[in-house]
């Protein structure tokens, strides 16, 4: 093995100020090194990793858990799934999948399998009936409207706007608490408008978010007034 191939030593290790052995202080060192800022973000990657990796059958049971009832008791989830239906869709236990996913987001939308969840990173019923509400959205608009998926950055960002507007994610309080956005002045908006042209920007047929925040503003009325199949704004 060349030197350039070497594992590296346990002192290039602690440079991420992860520790990833089992022992049972390495929890709490970890824990403490993360609070007081002495990880980097190669070491918060790896801690991610080696979490989820270790959590995912227990990541994937609760997130089925909560999928299951909220399918059978959440209205937003009961409204959603029956107007998919009127159009020709189903969705179900089987094609809305918990899995571990390898980035930080909640789930998303295919239109040849169905929803995905990321279990790993939805951490209670709240998150996963959002996220769920959001990715039905963008399966409503499929049917409803033929969503040009690839290639037409208006049509993914009205569906983004209108999936984070109707979904509930962007309520104050979901703002307040799991985010950290403080500001009661055009928050709702503001929310809709940052995570669309997010959305937006990780196309690949998007060259910045530059452009992602043009297209998005260039659709904004239209599809931030439209609450299909709701009358109105629901959560």
């Amino acid at each position: 093995m060349s030197e350039e191939e070497a594992s590296p030593t346990p002192e290039q290790q602690q440079d991420t100020g992860y520790d990833p052995s089992d022992h049972w202080t390495a929890g709490w060192g970890n824990a403490f090194r993360q609070v007081t800022g002495r990880v980097t973000n190669e070491g918060q990657k790896q801690w991610k990793k080696d979490r989820d990796d270790r959590n995912e059958e227990r990541d994937r049971a609760r997130c089925e858990k909560h999928r299951d009832y909220l399918l059978q008791y959440s209205p937003i989830i009961r409204f959603m799934r029956q107007n998919i239906n009127k159009l020709g869709g189903d969705l179900h236990n089987e094609n809305i999948r918990c899995r571990k996913c390898d980035n930080y987001r909640g789930g998303g939308f295919d239109r040849n399998y169905g929803i995905m969840l990321c279990a790993n990173n939805l951490r209670n019923q709240g998150q996963v009936e959002d996220t769920l509400a959001h990715e039905m959205v963008h399966a409503y608009d499929h049917l409803r409207f033929q969503v040009q998926w690839d290639g037409n950055l208006r049509h993914a960002a009205c569906t983004e706007i209108r999936a984070s507007t109707l979904s509930g994610e962007c309520r104050f309080m979901r703002e307040f608490w799991t985010r950290g956005q403080w500001s009661f002045t055009q928050q709702f908006q503001e929310c809709i408008r940052r995570r669309a042209t997010l959305s937006v920007a990780a196309r690949p047929e998007c060259k910045d978010d530059v452009q992602a925040a043009k297209v998005v503003n260039e659709v904004w009325d239209s599809c931030f007034a439209d609450t299909r199949p709701f009358d109105e704004v629901y959560r």
